[in-house]
């Protein structure tokens, strides 16, 4: 009787004629669902610093003992940060590791000067509001970015959008999707810019140049954002340094045109749009510590100054396989499924593009090689996974993916029978779903009660 009930509910949910919907009722469910279990965890927990966050129109703090309002709920590890550096802004050395704050800010700003809003507290409801909005539009932004990739013209191809979109849903980013966090606003401005970008090939295999170069323009511009909200973001710049360097060996094999220089200029545009957004902060640090006199930082005095790095290094112990000690043996562990997934996916986006084709029931609807688009994007998926297990705070992994596409796809391409047992393969997705929502609920136990890992 349950199961008859639950593939009634599936069959309700997987609506291929209306995805959008589909996709909205499948998205509040769950969100409503994690709402409940993080507002309803009890305590502190690991750490009291959520309660020490002064109380609107008091002076006073709140008491560790004393029920937080549902909004300090989400506030946990490094929001805690986000929370003061929207407020205050950079204070503490330290905080200048995060970026997020400067557009959690910029909302909080116009809200406040419209009068809506004043206090951490409200500040913390803005937070999560725009994690939810952003995480909303990122579900639809990866569906029209499947469709670029995968078309839309068959219920196949619909469906593959479908479930991809699905899966970002219940990514096991959970709670960091919810909570005042980088990740739901970096995951909607980098799929948005692989979308245009994407959009931009298929512009330019119909020959409308103004609109390639406008899209590419405007992906950059989103990939700059999105590199302000969280540093791997610049990994996407590889897009334009590889369309760049094929462009320039096209060049001396086939020699100059108008098109071409015309194409090289917007690349390189493009190119340092990304690059300003790593660049420009660095320059605004640099200006306040280094130019102000008096004693000065030590990594003032580097080759390349970069506050970043050294506050990374000294005060997080971030770097290469700085991590790789025996108390973190636990954490690779916690790491290891989705690291495992990264890069097999993204192998998978790299040498199997004629398997892709055949799948979806023919190439993309633009005629533009899905396997040209996939192995673009499967780059920086690769190097992310890469840094996150050499360099990165490895646990964090399981968050920071859910702004990457090409693992999803590679999970429902399985289930749509690019191995030669079908009936494992969608197996394996469905294990692979039932794996995410278990992490994803037994994460968002640990977020709302403040205990590790984060």
């Amino acid at each position: 009787m349950v199961e008859t009930a639950g593939k009634s509910i599936l069959a309700k949910l997987l609506r291929l004629d209306n995805p959008v919907g589909s996709l909205t009722l499948a998205f509040l469910l769950w969100k409503a669902l994690l709402f409940v279990v993080i507002t309803l965890c009890p305590g502190p927990g690991y750490d009291t610093s959520t309660t020490l966050i002064a109380r609107e129109g008091s002076g006073l703090v709140s008491s560790p003992t004393e029920p937080l309002p549902p909004s300090l709920k989400f506030v946990r590890w490094d929001s805690i940060y986000f929370l003061h550096i929207a407020e205050e802004g950079y204070v503490f050395e330290q905080e200048w590791a995060f970026s997020y704050p400067r557009i959690l800010g910029l909302f909080v700003s116009g809200i406040r000067w419209s009068g809506g809003i004043d206090g951490p507290v409200n500040t913390a409801l803005v937070g999560v509001i725009l994690s939810h909005i952003a995480h909303y539009y990122s579900v639809l932004a990866l569906y029209s970015l499947s469709a670029n990739i995968f078309g839309s013209a068959t219920s196949t191809q619909k469906l593959i959008c479908f479930l991809s979109a699905a899966l970002h849903v219940i990514s096991p980013a959970g709670a960091f999707l919810s909570a005042p966090y980088g990740e739901p606003v970096f995951s909607l401005l980098n799929i948005l810019g692989y979308y245009l970008y994407t959009s931009s090939l298929i512009s330019e295999h119909k020959g409308a140049v103004l609109l390639r170069d406008l899209q590419v323009l405007t992906a950059a511009v989103l990939f700059a954002i999105a590199t302000v909200v969280r540093s791997n973001g610049i990994l996407s710049g590889f897009l334009f340094a590889y369309d760049a360097a094929i462009l320039v060996w096209t060049i001396f094999a086939q020699g100059l045109s108008v098109h071409k220089v015309r194409r090289l200029a917007v690349l390189i545009a493009g190119g340092c749009i990304v690059a300003s957004s790593m660049i420009v902060p660095q320059m605004l640090a640099y200006r306040e510590y280094c130019m102000s006199g008096g004693d000065l930082r030590p990594w003032c005095s580097w080759t390349v100054p970069s506050i970043y790095n050294w506050v990374q290094s000294f005060y997080w112990d971030v770097g290469f396989l700085r991590y790789w000690t025996v108390s973190n043996i636990p954490l690779f562990l916690l790491a290891a499924p989705m690291l495992a997934v990264l890069c097999k996916s993204a192998l998978w986006a790299l040498k199997a593009p004629s398997t892709l084709r055949s799948d979806s029931g023919g190439t993309s609807s633009s005629q533009v090689s899905p396997g040209s688009m996939l192995f673009r994007l499967a780059v920086p998926q690769g190097l992310l996974a890469v840094m996150a297990l050499t360099s990165y705070h490895v646990q964090i992994v399981n968050r920071i993916s859910s702004g990457y596409p090409v693992w999803y796809w590679w999970l429902v391409s399985t289930a749509m029978g690019s191995f030669q047992d079908p009936q494992k393969s969608r197996r394996g997705l469905s294990i692979a779903a039932q794996a995410m929502v278990a992490y994803a609920l037994i994460q968002a136990v640990l977020f709302g009660s403040f205990l590790p890992p984060a």
